[in-house]
């Protein structure tokens, strides 16, 4: 199929700055769930009580260096509807991502081929892309085999952070969130 299908009536840009490969740097990201559904659970006397995916997403994000080892998330908040993180993306050395075909992988149950395909298209997208399409999977998986209501929204909001001061500034904001939920731009009661 050509490019220029539906001549780009329906055609959604991409949210990525293009001067930017997203293949290393030290991001902040906002995911936020389906029509900001309280999915991970609810906010009660200033804490946040975690639902079991709640608490399934705090695992992905704990153990990302697991499954994505050229990634950290050292600083993250869940929310009702939504969840916060610092992630830090190393550079490749030799500028080849790959992806693991062990049993331990979430993807153990492709083909190599499929893999391949998989490891072609992760340098197009950027790593950061990849991770946080892995972690959103992760969380779709457990609430499929659980049988719990769960959906993301499509895409996530990514901010690069480009010095020390930007940093603060974002750890300040993430680790008070909590407190400030009523003030937040994705509240809802």
């Amino acid at each position: 199929m050509s490019d220029d299908r539906w001549q780009n009536k329906y055609r959604i840009g991409s949210a990525r700055a293009e001067w930017h490969d997203y293949d290393g740097g030290i991001y902040f990201i906002t995911i936020c769930t389906k029509h900001r559904e309280h999915f991970f659970g609810e906010i009660e006397d200033g804490n946040m009580v975690l639902s079991d995916i709640g608490n399934y997403t705090a695992e992905q994000f704990q153990n990302v260096s697991t499954h994505y080892p050229d990634a950290e998330i050292p600083l993250y908040t869940i929310m009702p509807n939504h969840v916060h993180a610092v992630v830090v993306v190393s550079t490749c050395r030799d500028g080849v991502h790959t992806v693991s075909t062990t049993k331990a992988n979430a993807n153990r149950w492709l083909s190599d081929t499929v893999n391949e395909t998989m490891q072609e298209i992760s340098h197009k997208k950027g790593r950061l892309s990849v991770i946080i399409g892995g972690l959103k999977r992760a969380v779709t998986h457990f609430s499929n085999e659980n049988d719990f209501p769960f959906a993301w929204q499509p895409r996530f909001h990514d901010h690069i952070i480009r010095d020390n001061s930007e940093l603060n500034r974002v750890a300040t904001y993430i680790e008070n969130n909590v407190a400030n939920w009523k003030d937040d731009e994705f509240y809802t009661p």
